[in-house]
């Protein structure tokens, strides 16, 4: 039986299925500190315990996102807070090749501010 995250992830249509797995694995591959965790019904990822960022996708459209915990205290043109007080979101293309180097950018910024936090 699968566990609720691989079923979240099972559930998805292509290409957003591909495009949120290929997420998760580069998520999981930038350090090794980041875990995985099912929180809220959506798949969590956690740095050295401290929340991080998770994985969504819009109402609607059903287009991916990235959304980073400590959104707010980053300045990137591609981050969007649309109305969110604390997080902000990375919108990303299923119809497109991963951002790798945009998104390995944004989490080291994230990375950073997330090990401040006391």
């Amino acid at each position: 039986m699968l566990r609720p995250i691989d079923q979240y992830f099972e559930r998805m249509e292509e290409p957003a299925r591909s495009c949120m797995q290929a997420l998760r694995s580069a998520l999981l591959r930038f350090d090794p500190h980041i875990a995985e965790a099912w929180k809220y019904r959506m798949p969590f990822y956690t740095y050295k315990g401290k929340m991080f960022c998770y994985l969504w996708t819009r109402k609607g459209s059903g287009q991916p996102y990235l959304g980073l915990v400590q959104g707010k205290m980053l300045t990137h043109p591609d981050l969007l807070s649309e109305g969110r007080k604390k997080m902000k979101i990375l919108l990303v293309d299923p119809q497109q090749d991963l951002p790798l180097e945009q998104l390995y950018g944004i989490l080291e910024m994230a990375r950073t501010f997330t090990e401040r936090i006391p």
